[in-house]
């Protein structure tokens, strides 16, 4: 796909279309699909769509001209310019994608795994190629977190990146908060509403977020982070009380993804470390991140420069992950500079940096005990002898004894500490059930 210069020197595209093929005509595809169809004043034009079951797949509102596939063969041998795969995992996509690459064309991925496995090598593959992959669908579906990071605030130096990433976990959360209800209960109606999937692990214990986390990471903070070196902890464990705790410290709470370059200390300086967690934590209710409801994302950069920058929108759903994809298409469309990525043209080296979910800040321990006289004082006890000051104990009354709720909030310190408490507390006899610890950020 070559460009040239028009009269009035801004680029034009040479060919009168840019041809597009679909891997993936689910709910993001048919999506994608469409809006390629309707929008007019472009040179987008599908060609080809790849699916399992063609014949069952196949509609009758794509042009007659739209060639349909099962053989991923028929795609790479076609006159298609740009690739699109909105077919998600890991096999047989990573394999498709390098070979659409090594085959001339360029590629647009909302493939969140994908791009935090193998980002890096499939960027340097595009490279090599002379072709471009952008990925802004992978993270926050149709909030533009990706072309807002690597361009719009390219010049600024962002140290700290955080939000909330997975709409699944907001909307369950949302629910508990506003109706009081059981996190089963939530589940079960994310569920019945298509918010959540038949087997919700991969959203409810963070790995979901993990993986855009580590995305952003490598976009916005130019570290090379490795998925699993994230610390990713479930929202099972919340329950409608530790909202009602949560609301008397002025805060509530939602999965927050965190990223954060941590400078080791000078004279001996030993590089960078990166604290990176996905977790449930209180925020103050005067945070951004507090008034995120629903299915809604939110992204908030800080930059040594320009401080704040909030991204925030619809991240789930067909429409505006397709949206996403759309955009990445015209980018790439668009260019006459076949062999820039998205993370090259003049970015900062990458680093490598020492990854730990050991931040000092406070600590939100909620108890559920059978109640017998002794109880704070042994809690008190071994939180002493672990260098752990309370600041304060909160007692909802009116409880069943045998049921007792509770809580101790702590005052600043390492989390490494207090996990390293729980370990004996939660051997205690009086415990109903383990102790749901949360950071106060």
């Amino acid at each position: 796909m070559t460009s040239k210069l028009d009269s009035s020197g801004a680029s034009a595209t040479a060919a009168q279309n840019c041809n597009v093929a679909l891997l993936g005509f689910g709910t993001v595809g048919s999506s994608v699909a469409k809006i390629l169809c309707e929008r007019s004043n472009t040179h987008l034009r599908l060609t080809h769509v790849l699916n399992r079951n063609v014949a069952r797949k196949k509609v009758d509102w794509l042009p007659s001209s739209v060639q349909w596939t099962e053989k991923i063969d028929d795609i790479l041998s076609s006159n298609a310019d740009i690739v699109v795969e909105v077919m998600g995992g890991l096999d047989p996509t990573e394999d498709w994608i390098r070979r659409a690459l090594t085959s001339g064309k360029s590629v647009v991925t909302a493939n969140k795994q994908l791009v935090a496995q193998c980002g890096p090598e499939l960027i340097d593959l595009a490279r090599r190629m002379k072709r471009q992959i952008h990925f802004g669908a992978s993270v926050a579906g149709g909030v533009p977190v990706i072309s807002g990071l690597h361009e719009g605030l390219a010049g600024d130096e962002l140290f700290k990146i955080c939000g909330i990433l997975n709409g699944t976990c907001n909307y369950i959360l949302s629910q508990i908060e506003s109706n009081g209800i059981p996190f089963a209960t939530a589940l079960r109606e994310a569920q019945k509403l298509g918010f959540a999937e038949a087997d919700p692990t991969e959203d409810i214990d963070g790995l979901d977020a993990r993986a855009k986390l580590a995305i952003l990471a490598r976009v916005g903070l130019h570290c090379n982070v490795r998925p699993e070196s994230i610390l990713a902890r479930s929202i099972s464990a919340i329950d409608a009380v530790d909202f009602e705790y949560a609301n008397q410290l002025g805060c509530t709470i939602r999965q927050i993804s965190w990223a954060e370059l941590i400078a080791k200390p000078s004279p001996v300086h030993q590089g960078d470390e990166l604290f990176a967690a996905v977790q449930p934590a209180l925020v103050d209710l005067s945070s951004p991140l507090a008034r995120v409801e629903g299915s809604q994302n939110l992204v908030i950069a800080t930059g040594t420069y320009g401080g704040q920058t909030v991204f925030g929108g619809h991240g789930a759903g067909g429409h505006p992950a397709a949206v996403a994809v759309v955009s990445d298409i015209l980018a790439i469309a668009r260019s006459h500079q076949a062999a820039v990525t998205m993370t090259d043209a003049g970015q900062p080296d990458e680093k490598t940096p020492t990854v730990t979910a050991d931040l000092a800040t406070k600590h939100y321990l909620r108890f559920l005990v059978k109640d017998h006289p002794g109880i704070i004082a042994s809690l008190a006890t071994i939180l002493s002898q672990c260098g752990i000051n309370i600041d304060s104990v909160l007692q909802k009354p009116n409880c069943p004894k045998s049921h007792l709720p509770f809580l101790i909030t702590l005052e600043e310190c390492k989390a490494a500490l207090v996990e390293q408490a729980l370990q004996q507390i939660n051997s205690l006899d009086f415990l109903v059930q383990p102790c749901l610890h949360l950071p106060i950020l």
